[in-house]
């Protein structure tokens, strides 16, 4: 019997050499649909006489294993093409209970908008290998810094996900096209949570392969942290500014922040450090992830970076020559045809000491500001 809801869904079921346990999780999942997706990636089990059993439900075959996230991705083309608005997917190697799926439905009616939930199992029950409980931790901790959405599991294959509000485009065709698929719907603003699922280990069949797919987990990682600190930190910047008028937006984010007034002045020297050290190039990536490193604030930090904006560039380099040229010899400075190669040990020497007393000024300034706010 269907599981009544007012959003059309099916249930996808990537498999790969699962037959001990393939025709179990269908006969449960088939309990509440009958609009089932199994992808068989190329298998060279029982899986394809299994599947002959199954009449009711649609099957893809995969001539050879691709990965798991090349059958998800053509699992949801299909989906889509179909006319289907969400997915349930489902590993097929006995981990999941099919019998959470109405859980699933239920918070999606809930919410009553797009959302992408992610089962989280209990890693703490007795039987979780260690390895799977530290691969989520570390897949957890990393979704955070992408996204700064802080979830418990970020690595279970049991989802809901909202087919048509997705990227269209993927990169990666094995197990990590599970973190990039939940990384970059967050980036386009879907939200993605948690929902508790039940979750059995025993005689449990995986093809996770430790070196090697944690090393493309870490590739896959490396990348999106990279995008993260040089692209959508400083998007996401701009678009709360733009949203906002610049006044409301310091009242919001920078006046009624609910850090101490030492963390905000801290962050608005740093941001001033930033803006001024002559890293060209490294900026953003410097002043987000010391920010983070720090733990300060991060889009006070931003925000002060900004003092190197376009107008304000041919000054602050002029200070940094002229200051350097101060502290020690070098060719003299023409104002009217500056060349930075001519000076340029002059422009890195007076640059950092200019970020210093800037940075340390705008600290100053900052704490008896923010300190007389709060006594006020």
């Amino acid at each position: 019997m269907r599981e009544p809801s007012s959003y059309r869904w099916c249930v996808i079921v990537p498999t790969y050499n699962n037959e001990r346990t393939l025709a179990n999780i269908l006969e449960r999942i088939l309990v509440y649909t009958h609009e089932v997706i199994v992808i068989n990636d190329g298998s060279t089990d029982r899986t394809r006489e299994i599947l002959q059993n199954f009449p009711q439900i649609t099957v893809l075959h995969q001539e050879k294993n691709s990965g798991k996230g090349a059958a998800l991705r053509k699992g949801f083309t299909y989906a889509l093409e179909n006319g289907y608005e969400y997915a349930i997917t489902i590993d097929s190697d006995g981990q999941h209970f099919p019998e959470d799926i109405p859980n699933f439905l239920q918070r999606l009616e809930e919410k009553g908008e797009p959302v992408l939930l992610i089962g989280a199992r209990n890693m703490s029950q007795e039987g979780i290998p260690r390895r799977s409980s530290f691969g989520n931790k570390f897949s957890n901790f990393w979704f955070w810094f992408e996204t700064g959405i802080r979830l418990e599991d970020t690595q279970s294959g049991f989802r809901l996900y909202p087919l048509s509000e997705m990227p269209k485009k993927y990169y990666t065709p094995k197990f990590e096209f599970e973190i990039e698929s939940i990384v970059r719907s967050a980036w386009k603003g879907i939200p993605v949570e948690n929902i508790p699922v039940q979750v059995h280990y025993q005689d449990r069949v995986s093809h996770f392969r430790p070196v090697r797919d944690f090393a493309r987990i870490s590739v896959l990682n490396t990348i999106l942290v990279t995008c993260t600190l040089l692209y959508i930190k400083p998007r996401d910047f701009f678009r709360n500014l733009k949203k906002k008028e610049l006044k409301q937006f310091i009242k919001e984010e920078i006046l009624e922040s609910s850090a101490p007034p030492h963390v905000k002045a801290l962050s608005m020297a740093l941001g001033v450090f930033w803006g001024i050290v002559p890293l060209w190039g490294f900026q953003t990536l410097g002043v987000l992830g010391s920010a983070y490193a720090l733990r300060l604030n991060k889009i006070i930090a931003f925000g002060f970076s900004n003092i190197s904006l376009p107008p304000f560039i041919p000054i602050i380099i002029l200070a940094s020559i002229k200051l350097g040229t101060w502290l020690i010899t070098g060719p003299e400075v023409n104002e009217g045809t500056l060349e930075i190669e001519k000076h340029l040990v002059q422009y890195i020497v007076g640059g950092s000491v200019l970020a210093l007393v800037m940075s340390s000024i705008t600290g100053i300034l900052g704490y008896i500001f923010f300190r007389s706010k709060v006594h006020a």
